[in-house]
């Protein structure tokens, strides 16, 4: 807003660059524009403060389907003042020369004149629709319908405003009738969890099973190979055994054959010392036939002395020295 400073006899406004100012005298506009500074006498002036920055303009209303159900609608308007010197002709927007404020309240007319006409294009929007069209279009269609609507409206081209944007930000039913057409989408919504849930479940179940059954073909398998391991080291026992066994006889059959080679060479050995034995015994026979019975008499005496052991007398006779004697005395020839 304007700041307006009172001096003695004479005042002074200055505006800021966002506002148009309109200042009056007899009636007429004698200086106009934005940013002014100037001074003026309260008693001969008149001053028009019309903003050029968008302005915001909330909005929330009710409305009715085709099917006579209550729907609300929020949004915000944008818009501005581009002609500011029509739109102070048909709006007052005259500053009090004391404080610098509207005198009176143009904002709230253009506001309440702009909320109108929103509210009845989309009226007219929503009146021939059914909730559940309405509410599956979306706002887009409202917002369109407003736009169109305020821009092609000549009532605010001759006040000088343009509409700058049209946003609607929600687009409701009522509490109870929102809920009742949630329902079936919430439905099918968790029915399809509840599915998604047995879906898991079952590929759970399935995933066990195929488990179980990996773990009962491992056992199995193992069991087999245990099997072929059991059967395989059996079979090798036996044919160690089997082994052993031939081992052992091939061993026996050839202690036995030793001890038989050594048995015949002992026989062959034993006969052949009798064979030599029972030769000396001959050959000493023979010999001792030879001698006759005088040496064979001294002989025997000879091998029974040691047995005799101390032999304090001896008596020789004379029939034991003579016939060795005629020996002696007979020579080699005898």
């Amino acid at each position: 807003m304007a700041e307006i400073k009172t001096y003695p006899f004479i005042r002074h406004l200055r505006s800021e660059p966002t506002a148009q100012i309109q200042r009056y005298r007899k009636g007429s506009v004698v200086k106009a524009g934005a940013g002014l500074a100037f001074w003026f006498e309260a008693n001969r002036a008149a001053v028009a403060e019309v903003p050029l920055e968008d302005q915001d303009l909330p909005f929330l209303f009710h409305a009715r389907s085709s099917d006579f159900q209550e729907l609300t609608v929020q949004g915000v308007i944008t818009f501005r003042f581009v002609d500011p010197a029509r739109i102070a002709r048909r709006v007052d927007f005259t500053l009090d020369l004391k404080s610098g404020r509207w005198s009176e309240t143009p904002l709230e007319q253009v506001n309440g004149l702009l909320v109108q006409m929103a509210q009845q294009y989309v009226i007219d929007e929503l009146i021939a629709v059914e909730l559940r069209t309405i509410l599956a279009g979306g706002v887009a269609p409202i917002r369109e319908r407003i736009t169109a609507g305020l821009t092609g409206e000549s009532t605010l081209a001759d006040l000088g405003i343009e509409i700058a944007a049209v946003r609607v930000a929600g687009l409701a039913a009522e509490s109870d009738v929102q809920r009742a057409l949630q329902q079936p989408t919430r439905e099918a919504i968790q029915q399809q969890a509840d599915e998604a849930t047995f879906a898991r479940r079952a590929l759970a179940v399935e995933k066990e099973r195929a488990i179980a059954e990996n773990e009962l073909a491992n056992k199995i398998e193992l069991a087999r190979r245990e099997e072929e391991l059991v059967a395989r080291e059996g079979a090798n026992e036996r044919r160690r055994a089997e082994e052993e066994a031939a081992s052992r006889a091939i061993t026996a059959q050839a202690t036995d054959q030793t001890e038989r080679m050594t048995a015949r060479r002992r026989t062959d050995a034993l006969r052949e010392m009798d064979d030599a034995k029972l030769e000396a015994e001959r050959a000493r026979a023979e010999i001792d036939t030879a001698l006759g019975a005088q040496i064979l008499v001294a002989r025997a005496a000879r091998e029974l002395a040691p047995q005799l052991g101390k032999v304090e007398h001896l008596t020789i006779t004379p029939e034991l020295i003579t016939p060795i004697l005629s020996r002696l005395s007979a020579g080699p020839e005898a």
